[in-house]
């Protein structure tokens, strides 16, 4: 189990990209895959697990999917965070991470912001965040 975050602190750090395995998907021959820490750095240093959102290369771009260029985080490829999928995995299926630097503040908070909309949470526009706001302008007129 790989636990050094990109800060030595032995954890793993919000907005870090790790490559997981997803227990609740043992025939995905996708795995392991890389996901997004999202849980807090206190509750990622003090608990056993972590809140993640796994990407997929597959980019189809839904209300609830965020795009993440390669690059980003030390992905390879162009990938969609799946917030509809967030889920607590046990620190033992980190297999390997963080794969780069954090993801930007800016991103982070559209991920957020696409996992509320999947549990249903009605969010006012003053709490979207601007890229988002912009894009869905410029896509639906």
């Amino acid at each position: 189990m790989a636990t050094i975050g990109s800060e030595g602190g032995g954890y793993p750090r919000r907005g870090e990209i790790w490559s997981v395995d997803l227990p609740n998907q043992p025939g995905d021959p996708h795995t392991p895959r890389p996901a997004l820490i999202v849980s807090t750095d206190v509750r990622n240093r003090l608990a056993g697990d972590v809140v993640v959102v796994p990407l997929s290369t597959r980019l189809h771009r839904l209300p609830t999917h965020v795009f993440i260029p390669a690059g980003v985080g030390g992905i390879p490829l162009d990938s969609m965070a799946k917030c509809e999928q967030i889920t607590t995995l046990d620190k033992q299926f980190l297999t390997d991470g963080p794969m780069g630097e954090r993801v930007r503040d800016g991103l982070l908070a559209e991920i957020v912001y696409a996992v509320r909309r999947a549990i249903g949470e009605i969010i006012p526009l003053s709490d979207v965040p601007v890229r988002t706001r912009t894009s869905r302008r410029r896509t639906n007129p």
